[in-house]
């Protein structure tokens, strides 16, 4: 059935006995030999990945592979999707297959927008956690055009409060500048390709960026109140 009745068969250039190549995919020499009709489901699929990694390909497209697969059998496929040389485009609902087998993740974020991430699903969901979200964009003009009214009403507010309160619109928007370009930064995905350092280094930072802009929001809103 894999080799059409011969007994070898080639495998990335070199020739294997089909027996021993069968053996990779778990079927003993005597199981080898079983007519397919004969075989339980779990058999029938190891023999379908035998068949396909028996041909000469540099691209396999697999939708939902893993589907109704055995324990054994899935363990095989990922070792073979793992070393398979070739180019690989797969789908699955099964994040564990997913981050043992690929090295980048194409999501479909809406409106035909697809985004390109290194590694598998909890690297893309790592990645996603580490963009903090934007302060509203109300809040922000509310934020800007209340200090600069209230700037002038501050009595209540000693000296250095009431230069705080005018200098807060500044600083904000110099934090949020820092943030957004550490943003555009990681949201490349030659970013995940740098050293480990450089990648904790930035995503510390933006994390550091989010905390201050959260505290210089509180502290505009106290300042404002007690103006």
């Amino acid at each position: 059935n894999v080799v059409q009745g011969g007994d070898t068969i080639e495998i990335n250039g070199n020739k294997r006995h089909i027996i021993s190549y069968l053996s990779d995919f778990l079927f003993t020499p005597q199981r080898a030999m079983t007519p397919v009709k004969a075989l339980s489901g779990g058999e029938c699929n190891r023999l379908l990945l035998a068949k396909l990694f028996s041909q000469p390909t540099n691209l396999l497209v697999l939708d939902e592979p893993t589907n109704d697969l055995d324990i054994e059998t899935l363990e095989l496929l990922e070792e073979w999707l793992i070393n398979y040389q070739g180019t690989l485009l797969l789908v699955s609902h099964d994040r564990t297959f997913l981050d043992n087998v690929v090295t980048s993740t194409l999501v479909f974020s809406g409106n035909g927008h697809i985004e390109e991430y290194i590694g598998g699903y909890q690297d893309w969901v790592r990645q996603k956690l580490s963009q903090p979200i934007s302060q509203p964009v109300m809040l922000k003009t509310k934020t800007k055009k209340s200090v600069a009214e209230k700037s002038s009403q501050t009595k209540k507010l000693n000296y250095k409060e009431q230069n705080e309160l005018r200098a807060l619109p500044e600083h904000i928007e110099m934090l949020e500048a820092e943030q957004t370009k550490l943003q555009v930064l990681i949201a490349n995905p030659e970013f995940y390709r740098e050293s480990t350092e450089r990648i904790s280094y930035v995503l510390a930072q933006l994390k550091k960026l989010a905390v201050d802009l959260d505290e210089a929001y509180q502290r505009w809103e106290e300042l404002e109140k007690r103006s």
